[in-house]
């Protein structure tokens, strides 16, 4: 990791950033600012700090400008010079500017939450408001919502700190219009988190009109999936996150950056973090047009049937020995623990994989699911698949499988008798993937 050099580098301190998408989505911004203005590309480093040095990090002042993220948000502000309005309003900070000495705290989170509440179309004018958690984004949440005409606003907290409820009241307002997450909860390498209590669903919220969660890794949480299973509209945070960052780089250098230029690089943010999965049928392709993928677009190939033998050994072997049922039981885990969690990789899954829902829920948290269709005759049964190894067999996993693959493709794609696995990986990028960033090279 880069750390901030002096006087020449603006960038993000925090305790950890390793899961940061910051150090990208920077790059993109300065990469479009300078396109017919080179003066204004700028670099940008991650440095992480122990609570006991932000002090003397500050102190020392070696940089132009910074931003700030969890859990130094309120920490700087006793260290600063000065305070614009906004920040001295919601009572926390993640931008500092150094100019002619000082250091002038800011918050630009107050409009990426606003732009992350438009993106999904939210209006909190006359709504009851639910935001989880209490720190520095939950002020933010807190003050965009006062903005926004909120008509009532309630926090909840584990702790029930400042002024928050406990998550035990919170059956007491299932008629909640808006929910604001401003927790970790659900934040990589946590996945499987929700800040909703055991006991409540946002089922059990029935006039509930909009979810929108800071989480931006992984892309969906299991709170936005909820939401989104129920017709609700919902959103992740990288919005939010691209939104601040333009926000922040329009005071470290004083500028004006278009609204297309956010929603560019939200875009191609979104584009080069999201897993591409091949689900389909065993011997339709998948492990060949991925390793193909993997090449053209420079992403690393994960396939779910290598990471299971490294794991166990031969899966043939396995499953004749163990059953299909313990073989499923690796597989669930091998999806959970080491292929879901990833971002920005191609994905190539077993045949079965997406039997059951919990690995569908956790491919498609980072991932869009795509189905390689190839027709029934063009595959071939062979002996070393267990689950298959005959025509008949096959036949009959077919007819189980095909509507399954087909309800929870984000991607079908038909893939006609005869054509080459160069030819389907060419239709997948020109087709589907045209916003995927990556060199293209000869197939």
């Amino acid at each position: 990791m880069n750390s901030l050099s002096p006087i020449t580098t603006y960038g993000c301190i925090a305790e950890h950033l390793g899961h940061s998408f910051s150090g990208v989505i920077h790059q993109l911004l300065s990469e479009k600012l300078a396109i017919g203005s080179p003066e204004r590309a700028y670099d940008y480093a991650l440095q992480e700090l122990c609570p006991d040095e932000v002090e003397d990090f500050l102190r020392r002042r070696a940089f132009r400008g910074i931003n700030v993220t969890i859990p130094y948000k309120q920490t700087v502000i006793p260290h600063l010079d000065e305070l614009t309005d906004t920040a001295r309003a919601i009572g926390a900070v993640n931008t500092v500017v150094h100019r002619d000495g000082r250091l002038i705290g800011d918050n630009t989170d107050f409009y990426g939450m606003q732009y992350l509440l438009g993106t999904v179309g939210i209006d909190l004018r006359d709504q009851k408001v639910i935001i989880f958690g209490t720190g520095g984004t939950s002020r933010t949440a807190t003050a965009v919502a006062m903005a926004g005409g909120a008509k009532q606003i309630l926090k909840f907290s584990r702790t029930a700190r400042e002024g928050a409820l406990s998550y035990g009241a919170l059956s007491l307002h299932t008629d909640a219009n808006i929910i604001i997450n401003t927790t970790p909860a659900g934040m990589y390498p946590n996945d499987e988190g929700c800040p909703l209590p055991d006991t409540l669903t946002l089922a059990d919220f029935p006039k509930l009109l909009g979810v929108v969660d800071a989480v931006y890794h992984p892309l969906r949480t299991e709170l936005v999936m909820q939401a989104r299973a129920l017709g609700i509209p919902a959103t992740g945070g990288l919005a939010m996150l691209v939104a601040q960052a333009a926000a922040a780089t329009e005071r470290f250098l004083d500028c004006r950056i278009p609204p297309d230029v956010v929603s560019s690089v939200i875009a191609e943010v979104q584009a080069s973090k999201e897993n591409i999965v091949l689900i389909g049928m065993p011997g339709c392709g998948k492990t060949t047009v991925g390793r193909l993928l993997s090449e053209l677009l420079g992403r690393p190939l994960l396939d779910t049937d290598e990471a299971i033998t490294a794991r166990v050994g031969s899966i043939p072997d396995y499953i004749l020995t163990h059953g299909e049922a313990a073989f499923r039981e690796v597989e669930a885990a091998v999806i959970r623990e080491e292929i879901a969690p990833q971002s920005g990789v191609m994905i190539a899954t077993g045949g079965g994989a997406i039997l059951r829902d919990e690995n569908v829920r956790r491919l498609k948290r980072n991932g869009s699911l795509v189905f390689l269709d190839r027709p029934l005759e063009s595959l071939i049964a062979t002996p070393d698949r267990p689950l298959s190894p005959d025509p008949d067999t096959l036949r009959r996993r077919y007819e189980e499988r095909y509507d399954r693959y087909r309800s929870i493709a984000d991607v079908h794609l038909v893939v006609p008798d005869g054509e080459s696995a160069e030819e389907t990986t060419r239709r997948i990028v020109e087709d589907f993937l045209k916003e995927v960033p990556h060199t293209p090279q000869e197939l």
